[in-house]
């Protein structure tokens, strides 16, 4: 499937108003399990308090700069992403919202972009788009100030890509299946990160989750746009189910799953 034209659909009508686009947020941020994993380490992040500089390297809807940037004005913020219509969008509405904290421009991420000028980068859902993965790991090496942080999710190899039984990936815009977590540990050290973390999501909880809350809703989404109507009702009977699958994924560690968090510190 995909996945793009879906998620334009869902922008057209959720950026209709300021506050629609912040329900639009809201519900990522209730819906979606890797947010909830993200969520979880930038709170538990010493400096999430304090003034930083970050890099979201994929912002993609600016989800996440939304949340960071409404819970610490002191931090400032370069959000990047190819896609010149998401940009200018989000420029658009973090001004509406005053939040001049946090600028976003177009940029390539297999292209050098800084030295030593971030505390924390952010890459959420973007590595597997991109087949030069290792250069993009050794230019966020080289924007990070010593000691910073780099904050990824990304599919493991274990279904990550959403395969389904048969093999055949859910999402057709990636370019991987997924890493195993030996390769991309491999993959950071080449890039310059002596020291990296690397926990399983998406365990048996998460699966049940990610199905409910966004396999299936957005299979029917493509089958038909009249299954927006639908939508509320889905998610009036599901989310209860949900909500506690991605609680119990979140808070349960995981001999294995099919998306990866991955943390990684630039030698002070």
């Amino acid at each position: 499937m995909e996945y793009d034209p879906i998620k334009r659909d869902l922008g057209s009508v959720f950026n209709r108003s300021t506050m629609l686009r912040k329900l639009f947020y809201k519900l990522l941020d209730l819906l979606l399990l890797r947010t909830w994993h993200i969520h979880r380490e930038l709170k538990a992040w010493p400096k999430f308090t304090s003034g930083f500089a970050m890099l979201d390297a994929g912002s993609g809807f600016g989800q996440y700069s939304f949340f960071i940037a409404n819970r610490n004005r002191n931090c400032s913020i370069k959000a990047v992403d190819v896609k010149e219509e998401q940009i200018e969008d989000c420029n658009r509405f973090f001004s509406t919202c005053g939040l001049n904290n946090v600028v976003f421009e177009v940029g390539d991420l297999t292209k050098p972009h800084a030295t030593n000028a971030y505390d924390l980068v952010l890459c959420v859902d973007v590595m597997e788009h991109i087949l030069e993965d290792v250069d993009v790991f050794t230019h966020f090496h080289q924007s990070m100030k010593p000691g910073a942080m780099l904050l990824i999710s990304t599919p493991s190899d274990q279904g990550g890509s959403n395969a389904d039984e048969h093999g055949e990936s859910f999402i057709g815009e990636h370019v991987r299946d997924g890493y195993p977590a030996a390769e991309m540990k491999e993959k950071l050290e080449r890039a310059g990160f002596k020291k990296s973390e690397i926990l399983y999501a998406y365990g048996t909880p998460g699966k049940i989750a990610w199905k409910l809350s966004m396999k299936y809703p957005m299979t029917m989404l493509g089958w038909s746009k009249v299954f927006f109507v639908v939508l509320p009702f889905y998610y009036a009977i599901t989310y209860p189910f949900s909500f506690l699958l991605n609680w119990i994924d979140t808070n349960t560690k995981h001999a294995s799953g099919t998306g990866l968090i991955v943390k990684a510190w630039k030698e002070a």
